[in-house]
């Protein structure tokens, strides 16, 4: 299948997901990230697309995310998420506590790589606070075994994938049983959720001219965070460009002409939904094969064990499963994802406070890597 053809799949197909969603009673319960992903994980199991596919799909996702983050916070009206920050502070201090104790029981339950098992915890609390970044900082920092890396590289794909599609799908209703529900009061309730994105809002006459120079203005954000990562060391270059275009998109949010133009947030989930193609159709199953199965289950645990943690100590907490959501997918698996999980779960105030506490993980992941990894390694005797 060649590249062009991907690229086209990719780009297209979320415009017939809407029109599914819009005709076809089947589709209507149906999330169209939800059919979206899924489409782009049957297209990469297949096994028709040649390994080279690879660097187109990995372009697309990493240029989806970057314009959807601008579009999204477009439209946020930073007065009524003032009051969101403490929550969401909150809950990323949970989401870090529990990471750091699950990683670290993990260690003396599984041992999973004898001597080195203590760079896991290090490698793990880095990549599960922060992101990918922070793995690849900390994969130098602790003097990793190149092939132990991959394994956890691997299989926090397969594993981030099985979790997302829970956010995307069974967690808020699951959780919502037992985790309070999004506060519908205070000045944040004046925000009205927007009506689902149909298609043809997009294109919209009078709409048109007012979201194509908003898209401009997001490929300027985009840029001038690429600019100011090349100022920066290489391994702060990717949190430096989520900074970036995160303070920029906020600080374009104040200017009420870019805050009230219309669809700007239903533009941002068309891209998501391209993203998730992307990243569907990059999710093949095959490399669980060749990761450690003893790694696969270190990370497994930590994964799921810190967020079913995390879970119960906002339970403790009283956090609402909307902010918790939002911040346990910002740390584990990174800001741009809370987009995909705000639209999912149908709250996208939620985004700007997932953002900024991913951001800040993205900040502190290295530091709490290194100094987890090297507290375990003095308790293991190593």
């Amino acid at each position: 299948m060649p590249e062009a053809a991907v690229a086209a799949f990719a780009l297209v197909f979320p415009g017939i997901a809407l029109i599914l969603k819009e005709r076809v009673s089947l589709f209507r319960e149906w999330s169209p990230v939800i059919v979206c992903y899924v489409a782009g994980l049957v297209l990469g199991n297949l096994g028709i697309l040649p390994d080279r596919v690879a660097g187109v799909l990995d372009g697309i996702s990493t240029a989806a995310v970057a314009l959807s983050i601008p579009l999204l916070l477009f439209s946020v009206d930073l007065s009524k998420w003032r009051s969101l920050a403490g929550r969401a502070g909150l809950s990323f201090v949970l989401a870090g506590v529990s990471v750091a104790l699950v990683s670290a029981a993990a260690v003396f339950l599984l041992n999973p790589a004898g001597g080195e098992s203590w760079k896991l915890t290090g490698l793990l609390v880095g990549l599960y606070t922060g992101g990918t970044p922070n793995l690849a900082a900390l994969k130098t920092a602790l003097a990793v075994d190149q092939n132990l890396y991959l394994a956890v590289h691997a299989s926090d794909i397969v594993l981030s994938a099985v979790y997302l599609f829970f956010v995307m799908t069974a967690a808020k209703p699951l959780l919502g049983r037992f985790l309070p529900a999004y506060a519908a009061g205070g000045p944040e309730s004046a925000d009205i959720q927007p009506p689902p994105t149909r298609l043809g809002d997009l294109v919209r006459r009078g709409t048109r001219g007012p979201l194509a120079a908003a898209f401009g203005l997001a490929v300027l954000v985009v840029a001038a965070g690429l600019g100011l990562s090349f100022l920066v060391p290489k391994d702060w270059e990717t949190a430096t460009v989520i900074l970036a275009i995160t303070t920029l998109s906020l600080a374009a949010s104040l200017v009420p002409k870019i805050r009230n133009t219309p669809k700007t947030f239903e533009l941002g989930e068309y891209i998501l939904y391209v993203f998730c193609v992307a990243v569907g159709a990059m999710g093949n199953f095959s490399r669980l094969f060749g990761a450690a199965p003893a790694v696969f289950l270190f990370t497994a645990l930590t994964l799921f064990g810190a967020f079913l943690l995390h879970v119960l100590l906002s339970a403790l907490f009283r956090i609402d499963v909307d902010t918790t959501l939002a911040v346990s997918v910002s740390a584990i698996c990174s800001p741009p994802f809370v987009g995909v999980a705000a639209v999912a779960i149908g709250n996208r105030r939620v985004i700007a406070a997932g953002i900024t506490t991913g951001v800040i993980g993205y900040a502190v992941g290295n530091y709490l890597g290194i100094a987890l990894a090297q507290a375990v390694r003095i308790l293991a005797g190593g």
